[in-house]
């Protein structure tokens, strides 16, 4: 076999990089075709045709250019680094690809700076500018060789792509929703998202196990992978299997749900930076709260969170606060009430001494009334028996005897008449006084059975709105998903209406006007 004539190849004209696409294709169709009118009739072997091909690849493209492509997978071996390099259209279908090197004698200054420009690992998926040259070898076919990387382009892709994810979630409503809800009342149930055996984890466990032991709030912990590329997705699972697990177990959705990762590199935070994991955190039905250790950057998780902190620690800080301050003002309320019922105690006392009192004066009264009538007609009688024995000694001095007789009597008689009325008066006075004093016992006695401490300490409770600022006394005034405070004899407690049944001839007898 004759080896083939490449003279006129090698004595082709080299186009250089400021030369067009079209000048470029036009040169090279002039080649091909001086190139076929000289080795038309010739057979040529493979490998002489790809020498050809290495030979033409080499100096039509020997210079450098800047090329933007999509790593879709990267390895490395020996200290060198493979890519497989591609191009996507808007639909995201594959148009061009092809391999790129890395060679060991570059990839680590090429790799560091990269790594520390942008704070991540070169990695695939990653959009990136490469600065390359073609090659060709016989063997291994057509690639290219990467001599250095511009890490501000993938910055700016990573920033571009972070402000269009903000965009969409504004544009469909997630960005501000699940801070809409308001947050918990009281924080009994919290779901911890995080990594498992994290040093963040440990911080947050550390103290929210001391007040867990309290009672106070209980902790359920889900782990899931926060960095590469599977972390978005095992975060959503996560929290979607701890919410069915939670549901199943209490029948109801929990308090808070928390999502922490402490520190590490700044690369790491890019896999959080997705779209789905977001979407869902914004849809939750509780609040979201965030810790993830980083203060100067922001994840989309920051944006879309009910509330966002800085490490893991303030996050169970911010948990142990809250409680603390619904526990004073609960204590607060708690003396209100004391204080409330401590002046209706103190008033009803004092009205009490003073219906007493009034009960008294006028019991003296009349009592003082009653002796004076009793006087005046003792005196009264006296005064009559006497004219009317004068009377008769004066009128009959002949019948002495009988009149003297007769008067005794009369005089014995009203004598007695006199006692038995003295003492019918004085018997009812003090039956009246007996009496009285009764009642007023018996008042006083009602009053002091109905304080509030001793109908609290007979098993009775206080129902009264959730700002204690009115009592509840009938079916009417309440409503399901109504939250209450009952008041005990030791204490109070905080409950929500799950149904409300109304006794209609209870309400019917209630309004009728007694």
């Amino acid at each position: 076999m004759r080896k083939p004539n490449i003279s006129n190849t090698k004595q082709a004209k080299v186009l250089t990089p400021a030369k067009d696409l079209a000048t470029l294709e036009a040169e090279l169709a002039e080649q091909e075709n001086n190139l076929e009118v000289n080795l038309e009739d010739t057979v040529l072997r493979l490998s002489d045709y790809l020498s050809a091909v290495e030979m033409v690849i080499k100096q039509t493209f020997d210079h450098r250019v800047w090329v933007k492509a999509e790593i879709r997978n990267l390895s490395s071996k020996g200290g060198h680094y493979y890519f497989e390099l591609a191009e996507k259209d808007d639909d995201g279908k594959v148009v061009a690809s092809c391999r790129g090197n890395l060679w060991r004698f570059k990839a680590a200054r090429v790799l560091a700076k990269f790594e520390r420009a942008t704070g991540m690992p070169l990695e695939r998926d990653l959009t990136v500018l490469l600065k390359v040259s073609a090659g060709f070898h016989a063997q291994y076919g057509f690639s290219i060789t990467i001599e250095d990387i511009d890490p501000s382009y993938t910055l700016g892709d990573l920033a571009r792509q972070y402000a269009e994810m903000v965009d969409r979630l504004t544009g469909e409503g997630l960005l501000h929703l699940n801070q809409q809800l308001p947050a918990p009342f009281d924080i009994e149930h919290v779901l911890v998202i995080a990594p498992e055996k994290a040093a963040g984890l440990g911080d947050f466990q550390a103290d929210a196990d001391r007040l867990a032991s309290t009672g106070a709030c209980h902790f359920h912990y889900h782990n899931a992978t926060f960095q590469g590329n599977h972390a978005p997705a095992e975060i959503r699972q996560a929290i979607v299997s701890a919410q069915q697990q939670f549901y199943e177990t209490y029948q109801h959705l929990p308090d808070l749900l928390v999502i922490i990762r402490g520190g590490g590199a700044v690369g790491d935070l890019a896999y959080l930076n997705d779209y789905e994991l977001a979407a869902l955190v914004a849809e939750q039905p509780i609040p979201v709260w965030v810790g993830i250790g980083h203060e100067r950057d922001k994840v989309i998780l920051d944006e879309v969170a009910h509330t966002s902190f800085d490490t893991p620690s303030k996050v169970i800080a911010a948990i142990s606060g809250h409680l603390a301050q619904l526990i004073a003002q609960t204590l607060q309320y708690q003396a209100q009430i004391k204080q409330a019922a401590q002046r209706q105690l103190n008033t009803a006392e004092q009205q009490t001494a003073r219906q007493l009192s009034q009960i008294q004066s006028q019991t003296i009264g009349q009592l003082t009334a009653l002796q004076k009538d009793s006087d005046y007609a003792w005196h009264s009688i006296q005064q009559s028996a006497q004219r009317q024995v004068k009377q008769a000694a004066r009128l009959t001095s002949e019948h002495y005897e009988q009149t003297q007789t007769l008067a005794h009597q009369q005089l014995t008689m009203a004598s007695t008449a006199s006692k038995n009325h003295q003492t019918t008066i004085m018997h009812s006075t003090q039956q009246q006084l007996i009496q009285a004093q009764r009642d007023s016992e018996h008042l006083r006695d009602i009053v002091l059975l109905h304080r509030p401490s001793r109908v609290l300490k007979q098993g009775y409770t206080m129902l009264t709105d959730v700002k204690n600022k009115q009592t509840l006394t009938s079916s009417t005034q309440l409503y399901p998903e109504q939250t209450v405070n009952i008041i005990l004899k030791d204490g109070n407690a905080t409950a929500q209406i799950v149904n409300v049944n109304t006794d209609k001839k209870a309400t019917e007898t209630s309004d009728i006007p007694a």
